[in-house]
């Protein structure tokens, strides 16, 4: 008796045909604990809380244009969790080094489309290694999936699992702004009335003037390189805005901007686009609804980024202007309607969707709201969580933040041949938005001249 298939929707089909030999189409994360995790004790809580999810037992099958899921007849949990030791359990860079090479690693195909590695020793704790195919599942909702794993409190027995609390973040007060505005289920159906503005949200995303020449552009060598900074107090960020009238997005965007321009000053010695753009992912699906099936439910809008502005106030003001335009935007369901309507034709469909998507951005960033107390899996208290999303096309740029018990996390991926040194972007990253905090607390009062 055969197995039962079910079918792949169109939106998880595209996601599933953009896969490349230079761009692997998987969610990473690199998540870090205070202690050891044992592995019997990590493949109990998989087998109790991921497992009842069927995606994580279910592989893909495909012909022609057509896509489904089914029972894996041999999947066992021990080919997706596995142990990975370090050479220098000390060392972040080794730790880097080790997803780095699981990050360009391609899953496989006769399987469901996810590991997890357990790193054992990592500084004084432990640390996972974890990938998923993103036709499995958006960012938003694996986000949900991973902290399903865990408990609001050390000892399991007495802790409530994390999601069914309502969920931190993206709704939450201290994430207002771009993020929270197109999750609501109203938002669609006002969309679906008014498709004069969808139309001319399209016209706007297809003929807008492309990304020029940067460092951020250029042939990839398919081989893509993570790096992470050492987290800060969301407090400073929450600090800034309030004297700036920003959010906390806005000020985090300005401090990815700041960076950016640095890279590009560094590479070029000069800001030749006007703006560059970012493709940044929208959550469509309800905040508050339980995680009963998984699928993408997102789109995506192109943010331009004001590299060309050298003051970093001014800056921050320029990023908050085009943040609070993209409010109003449908580009996110305008993009998540191509997605559907690619999905149910040729597989050359796609090309359309990521020849506009390379040429109208020059990275993808994501801002991925985490719980504001710390949580806990196997025992083991999380320090820090790291994601990446991947980049479809010819972007090879990936940048993602995350907020989680009051601190804020960078990560960031890139392909070698476009930036070589992920770890020297990382501190960019961190010496931009220091310099934001020293500018409004009166401590500086021009941009430094960059070295050299």
């Amino acid at each position: 008796m055969s197995a039962r298939k079910e079918p792949m929707s169109s939106v998880d089909t595209t996601w599933l045909r953009m896969e490349s030999p230079t761009s692997l189409m998987h969610i990473g994360a690199v998540l870090v604990f205070d202690r050891a995790i044992q592995l019997p004790a990590l493949r109990t809580v998989l087998q109790e809380r991921l497992l009842k999810f069927e995606r994580f037992r279910q592989r893909v099958v495909r012909h022609d244009i057509r896509a489904w899921w089914e029972e894996d007849p041999q999947f066992s949990l021990h080919r997706h969790v596995l142990t990975l030791p370090l050479e220098e359990p000390s060392s972040q860079a080794c730790l880097q080094a080790k997803a780095t090479a699981l990050m360009n690693s391609t899953l496989d195909f006769k399987h469901p489309l996810w590991t997890v590695h357990l790193v054992p020793e990592y500084q004084e704790g432990s640390a996972l290694i974890v990938r998923i195919h993103h036709c499995i599942a958006d960012g938003m909702s694996l986000i949900r999936v991973l902290l399903s794993l865990t408990d609001d409190c050390e000892d399991p027995s007495q802790a409530s699992l994390c999601m069914e609390k309502a969920t931190a973040g993206a709704g939450s007060h201290h994430h207002e702004g771009i993020w929270d505005v197109l999750t609501h289920p109203a938002h669609l159906v006002d969309f679906a009335r008014r498709s004069a503005e969808g139309l001319a949200e399209l016209a706007k995303v297809t003929f807008a003037v492309s990304d020029g020449a940067s460092p951020l552009k250029g042939p990839h060598s398919g081989f893509k390189q993570v790096a992470w900074a050492e987290p800060f107090a969301l407090a400073d960020v929450k600090r800034i805005g309030k004297k700036c009238n920003a959010t906390v997005n806005d000020v985090l965007v300005a401090a990815v901007t700041g960076a950016l321009r640095q890279h590009m000053l560094r590479e070029a010695s000069d800001v030749a686009p006007a703006n560059i753009h970012v493709a940044i992912p929208f959550n469509l699906r309800p905040l508050d609804a339980p995680i009963e099936k998984l699928g993408n439910e997102f789109g995506l809008v192109l943010l331009p980024l004001p590299v060309q502005v050298a003051d970093p106030l001014e800056r921050l003001r320029e990023a908050k202007k085009a943040m609070d335009q993209l409010k109003h935007s449908y580009q996110a369901h305008v993009f998540y309607g191509l997605l559907d309507l690619f999905g149910k034709g040729p597989s050359a469909l796609e090309q359309t969707a990521l020849d506009i998507l390379s040429r109208k951005a020059s990275a993808v960033m994501t801002n991925v709201p985490g719980p504001k107390h710390p949580v806990y899996l196997a025992g083991a208290k999380l320090k820090q969580p790291l994601v990446w999303v991947p980049q479809a096309g010819n972007i090879g740029v990936g940048l993602a933040i995350v907020t989680y018990a009051d601190s804020v996390q960078f990560g960031f991926v890139a392909d070698r041949e476009l930036i070589a040194d992920p770890d020297e972007f990382a501190e960019l990253f961190i010496a931009q938005f220091r310099i934001l905090e020293m500018l409004i607390d009166g401590k500086m009062h021009v941009e430094p001249a960059l070295p050299g």
